[in-house]
């Protein structure tokens, strides 16, 4: 029996869904698959596809407070020893990494049993922990074709895209059908895996200040966190317009197959998912991340002509009233930002990064 791979990510979906997407890809070439992450990992809908999933004790430095820190180093020093009592069970061939603090213990671990480490970096921006980790990393596989802050690790780096899942796959080759003049008009807000209650803030007044008519046609469907449901609910009843509205939507890639335009921010998952289907989109990076990260991903997909993107703190009610209503109202434009993105898109990046893990595992690729 071949030796498992072991994949560790962070338990979010921008770390987990390019995590199952490569799981699901090994499986069906025969490989034996485990994963390593937080407890968080089971509120993205299913069950990840993995033989067993670990859950590893870990922790972000995010606070100076003094006992914050070493409470911190604790969980750490307490992750480590148990990824490393699990990589001498596991014995596998390689280690693969997607990021967030989580796969921190998993991947040193490995790195201390001399087991062969892969990195996976999502954004066009290396995350902190994956900067940590690059210098003793076998290999290093990244989203875009230039990622900032990589430095000498770059030498190590392949090129294989953000893989999608399965189901994102699956809707790739719907076209795209923008409104007719009196069709209705399917928007999608959405504000990654943990939801954006930024956008229960702005969007409902921004669809209030849109003219009645163009209003009037738009059919929305938007993820809200639950605590917001009732008063977005509210909202849009008092517009005279029904949404569906939710905590998290499983069958997202349907819907954004679905969708005339997709609103969101710009998570790496996000930003490749947009690609691989090709639709639309208007965008507004996270304001606060610490390395801009999703700010360099939507100026990605905004240079090859799929998508418009604005910054968070440029945006009003009235702002994206306006902006929403131009985009709505033109077919053309709509169809030429969903042709640019579909060509941004990476639709076989799980079989690259399947290649490069079999071939650091000492398996067959094509690579």
């Amino acid at each position: 029996m071949r030796a498992p791979i072991l994949l560790t990510a962070g338990g979010t979906g921008g770390h987990l869904f390019p995590a199952e997407a490569l799981c699901a890809a090994l499986i069906r070439r025969g490989e034996t698959v485990d994963l390593a992450t937080d407890e968080r990992a089971d509120k993205y809908g299913k069950a990840f596809p993995a033989r067993a999933v670990h859950i590893v004790p870990s922790a972000t430095f995010g606070s100076k407070n003094p006992l914050a820190l070493m409470r911190s180093a604790t969980h750490l020093s307490a992750g480590l020893l148990k990824a490393y009592g699990l990589l001498g069970r596991l014995k596998p061939s390689v280690v693969v990494g997607f990021g967030g603090y989580p796969t921190f213990p998993p991947m040193l671990a490995a790195q201390f049993r001399s087991v062969p480490t892969i990195l996976h970096e999502q954004n066009a921006v290396m995350g902190r922990a994956n900067r940590a980790l690059a210098a003793r990393a076998t290999a290093i596989a990244t989203s875009f074709a230039v990622t900032e802050k990589i430095g000498d690790a770059q030498t190590k780096a392949t090129h294989t895209g953000n893989p999608v899942r399965d189901a994102v796959r699956q809707v790739a080759d719907r076209a795209y059908l923008p409104p007719a003049s009196t069709d209705p008009i399917r928007l999608l807000v959405f504000g990654g895996s943990q939801g954006a209650r930024y956008f229960s803030d702005v969007v409902p007044p921004a669809v209030a200040a849109m003219d009645a008519n163009v209003r009037a046609r738009l059919v929305i469907t938007q993820q809200c966190r639950e605590e917001d449901i009732a008063r977005v609910d509210a909202a849009y009843q008092a517009l005279g317009l029904k949404a569906e509205l939710a905590r998290f939507f499983v069958d997202l890639p349907e819907r954004m197959a679905n969708a005339h335009l997709v609103m969101g921010r710009a998570g790496a998952s996000t930003v490749a998912e947009l690609g691989v289907i090709g639709r639309p989109s208007l965008l507004v990076p996270y304001a606060f991340a610490l390395d801009a990260d999703q700010a360099a991903n939507a100026r990605v997909l905004a240079s090859a002509g799929g998508a418009v993107v604005i910054a968070q703190n440029d945006l009003t009610a009235d702002r994206l009233a306006a902006d929403l209503t131009a985009l709505v109202t033109s077919p053309d434009r709509l169809a030429a930002l969903a042709k640019g993105a579909k060509a941004a898109g990476r639709p076989d990046a799980v079989e690259r990064l399947a290649d490069l893990v079999q071939a650091i595992a000492g398996r067959s690729g094509r690579l």
